[in-house]
């Protein structure tokens, strides 16, 4: 596996492997990286010849008061996981390689990215669009892989690369969750042992509003309010949304049909969490 800092030997690798009619599947994260990123990476190598994963914290989709010094990071740990899943290149820039001191130049999703999470994180998208748009140009990827367990991200990078006519394919990947139902994510190293039962609130709510949809409920106010139920009922230190929203808009959904998406995202002590089901995906529920 070749450990490549530089944009310019990222773009160089790229390049040879293209010569040589190889395609490339991108895997983009921010490290400290567990079973939900190992089935990122074992999605990529299903689809192409030659895999790249990036390990970026990105400090332009971070506001001023969220975590971005105390984001978990364990680059060590993370590279070793990728050798053992076969990954062909990890690239690792510091933020002075990927952003000039007068960088200037930013991508703007302006729908998609105005709602759930972008009405309370209002720069995160730009940054989002942004460094996933210059990895796509760095890494020459044929594809790239984006998880489910962020529904609006997901999203907003399909819109991304459909306006922007980037030749890229996006291929979603299922949300994975422990045994008991949290969704895997990096974050949850800062809940403590009482916090981490406490956010199954949030699948929780989520597996019972799905039951109810598989049961005929179609009341965005049914829906929501049985995650809220959840919520409450362990004393959520603040729910910034319990949304039922129209997957093609993320606008409020009428009711649910077609493509719903239901999305929560809770203050668990002091930890966000988000989650989400498609409503009409294949039920969640561990």
């Amino acid at each position: 596996m070749k450990i490549l800092t530089s944009p310019a030997d990222l773009q160089a690798q790229a390049a040879a492997w293209k010569k040589a009619g190889e395609t490339i599947i991108l895997v983009p994260t921010m490290g400290y990286l567990h079973e939900g990123h190992l089935s990122l990476i074992r999605l990529a190598r299903r689809n192409g010849d030659r895999v790249v994963v990036s390990i970026f914290v990105n400090p332009t989709q971070f506001g001023p008061t969220e975590d971005l010094d105390k984001y978990p990071r364990d680059f060590q740990r993370d590279a070793e996981l990728c050798r053992q899943e076969g990954v062909d290149a990890l690239f690792h820039p510091s933020p002075g390689e990927m952003y000039a001191p007068d960088f200037s130049c930013w991508v703007q999703e302006e729908s998609l990215s105005q709602t759930l999470c972008g009405a309370f994180r209002p720069i995160h998208f730009r940054g989002v669009c942004t460094v996933c748009l210059k990895l796509f140009h760095l890494s020459l990827a044929d594809g790239a892989v984006f998880g489910k367990k962020d529904a609006q991200q997901l999203l907003v990078i399909q819109r991304m690369v459909r306006d922007l006519n980037v030749p890229i394919r996006i291929i979603p990947a299922p949300l994975v969750r422990e045994e008991d139902g949290l969704a895997r994510s990096s974050r949850n190293k800062y809940l403590s042992a009482q916090e981490r039962v406490r956010a199954l609130a949030l699948s929780r709510g989520l597996f019972r509003a799905q039951e109810a949809f598989q049961a005929g409920e179609r009341r965005p106010e049914a829906l929501t309010g049985l995650v809220r139920q959840e919520l409450e009922a362990v004393q959520a230190e603040k729910i910034d949304y319990v949304e039922l929203m129209d997957r093609d808009t993320l606008r409020p959904a009428g009711s649910a049909a077609g493509h719903t998406l239901l999305a929560v995202a809770a203050y668990i002590g002091k930890t966000r969490l988000i989650d989400n089901v498609f409503l009409d995906d294949t039920p969640a529920c561990p």
